[in-house]
């Protein structure tokens, strides 16, 4: 069962690595960076979804490997989570110019790959990381609260009606923001301790890198 689902994700992968209708394949090829897919359990109860790749996950392939992705492993550990555990991908796949925000042209080209990814892996909890990841999954849901700041909804569990069943969206602040200003690290600690209520131990999580 397991490599059913690694093979769907490759699937995903594949046509990403090939995917030149995207307005950021030139950029990628000129750079020699990868396309960043995802990380982490196929079967995570947990999904991280975060916005872009920046300049560290597009040259390693991996997403969140730069300083915002150890303020993501400190902030699971503090709720005794490893990365393995859980699974960790973005909206765009591959990385934008000079970490700029993402295009709504580019986010309409990436999303499908990512719904794929949320109906492959079936999380029970969409923790979203920034403003566009929890805009996109909100609108993407019907929540109601689709428009709303990330200031006024962030650490708040949202219910969500998924093509596979109800799950938990939980919008939380981007780890990168917490690595200027502490007040933010302090609100992330404390967004996370939200999420542990949905943290279980019964199975152990397996690292993989699609």
């Amino acid at each position: 069962m397991s490599s059913d689902r690694t093979e769907q994700l490759r699937e995903i992968k594949d046509a990403l690595v090939n995917l030149k209708e995207s307005p950021l394949y030139e950029y990628r090829r000129r750079n020699n960076y990868y396309p960043v897919i995802g990380q982490g359990d196929h079967y995570a109860d947990i999904m991280f979804i975060g916005e872009a790749p920046g300049k560290n996950e597009a040259e390693q392939g991996r997403p969140f490997c730069g300083a915002s992705g150890r303020v993501l492993d400190e902030l699971l550990e503090s709720i005794a989570l490893k990365r393995e555990d859980v699974y960790v991908t973005n909206i765009l796949k591959d990385r934008p110019p000079d970490n700029r925000d993402p295009l709504k042209n580019e986010i309409d080209l990436y999303a499908p790959f990512l719904e794929r990814q949320i109906g492959i892996i079936q999380p029970k909890v969409i923790a979203t990381l920034g403003r566009f990841s929890m805009e996109f999954i909100l609108r993407r849901f019907g929540a109601f609260q689709a428009g709303q700041k990330i200031s006024q909804i962030h650490g708040t569990v949202i219910n969500a009606r998924t093509d596979y069943g109800r799950a938990a969206v939980l919008p939380l602040y981007h780890p990168a923001a917490a690595l200027y200003n502490a007040n933010q690290r302090e609100t992330l600690e404390a967004d996370f301790q939200v999420l542990k209520q949905f943290v279980s131990k019964d199975e152990p999580g397996t690292m993989k890198l699609l």
